[in-house]
């Protein structure tokens, strides 16, 4: 059976609609995760921090040579309430304190070694989740190698330093506000974004 010459036409241009409709699909999944991936957009712009990818519960392991508060705020066992919102349904959750440490925190913008868009000010790498670090703390600029996995493609990123401080850090169990399952030894929260429970 031979084809005519409108048969062709008619499978070719199919092919092409085919070969259309499927580039559409996969743009439109493209942009979809870059969406998902970069969180809810206006809240990425109202604070320049991604952390759709962020593992929110850990297993509760620290690095080596962090040390325990000596006389923390905030004892383990004891509830506070978050006031910062790392991520969706963080603020004003009822974290109870799971660890308490003494160390200097940092904020960091990185680019994720899995690809994607630079990560702005980081919400927060400790001073033990640099890679190689001695005694000296960083500075404002300063370019560092994270031995921290809080996102995907975070652990062995270059991050340089937006910010320092010295502080005590919690690693805090909370329910998010907006619902969902609980948050288990999550990392970190500075004392200056916990309050008194009531």
């Amino acid at each position: 059976m031979t084809m005519t010459t409108n048969s062709k036409k008619s499978i070719l241009l199919l092919f092409t609609a085919l070969f259309l409709l499927l580039g559409a699909c996969s743009n439109n999944e493209e942009d979809m995760g870059h969406e998902d991936g970069n969180g809810q957009e206006m809240k990425e712009e109202m604070d320049g921090m991604d952390h759709s990818d962020m593992d929110h519960s850990s297993s509760g392991e620290v690095p080596e040579g962090l040390k325990e508060a000596a006389n923390p705020t905030y004892a383990a066992g004891s509830k506070a309430i978050i006031q910062d919102d790392h991520m969706g349904g963080m603020k004003g959750a009822e974290a109870t304190i799971t660890g308490a440490y003494e160390t200097l925190v940092y904020t960091v913008s990185y680019t994720p070694t899995t690809g994607g868009e630079k990560v702005e000010d980081h919400k927060w790498v400790i001073h033990e989740e640099i890679a190689d670090h001695g005694e000296e703390r960083y500075s404002s600029g300063d370019e560092v190698v994270l031995n921290a996995d809080h996102m995907k493609g975070m652990e062995g990123a270059t991050a340089t330093i937006d910010s320092v401080e010295e502080t005590t850090v919690y690693m805090v169990d909370f329910t998010p506000v907006t619902g969902g399952e609980e948050v288990k030894n999550h990392k970190w929260v500075t004392e200056s974004e916990l309050s008194p429970a009531e």
